[in-house]
């Protein structure tokens, strides 16, 4: 079975809502409750409350974090989701503008299962210390 790309835009826009929606729990809301988040090769966030938590911690370090997003694109069960997000870092104040993906295993109801996030994180860093 294959998502259409009608299907795939809209889990994208209600995905990218519940970021900018500042609620942790609407960002875990897209995955099943045993699903897991890996960025860029770290420590994996599993279930629900794991999830939050790291969505949590992206909203208190940027808290005014605007996410974009800029494609999505499936194949099969598996889909990846291109973001970009700017804001301003908590603690430096300076601005933020970070691009990245999402690759997500879904299952049948169109829920996260696996994701495995991507970002540069030498940049990141470079753009919070300035």
């Amino acid at each position: 079975m294959s998502f259409t790309q009608a299907e795939l835009d809209a889990l994208a826009e209600r995905y990218t809502a519940a970021w900018n929606s500042k609620i942790p729990e609407r960002v875990a809301s897209f995955h099943t409750p045993s699903s897991s988040v890996v960025i860029n090769r770290g420590e994996p966030s599993v279930g629900h409350a794991e999830i939050a938590k790291m969505a949590a911690g992206f909203h208190a370090a940027v808290p005014d974090l605007h996410i974009t997003c800029n494609g999505i694109r499936g194949a099969g069960f598996h889909a990846a989701y291109l973001w970009s997000f700017t804001g301003h870092h908590a603690e430096t104040g300076n601005a933020l503008d970070v691009q990245g993906w999402e690759e997500w295993d879904l299952n049948e109801d169109m829920k996260v299962t696996a994701a495995l996030g991507w970002f540069d994180g030498e940049d990141y860093e470079r753009q919070i210390t300035g």
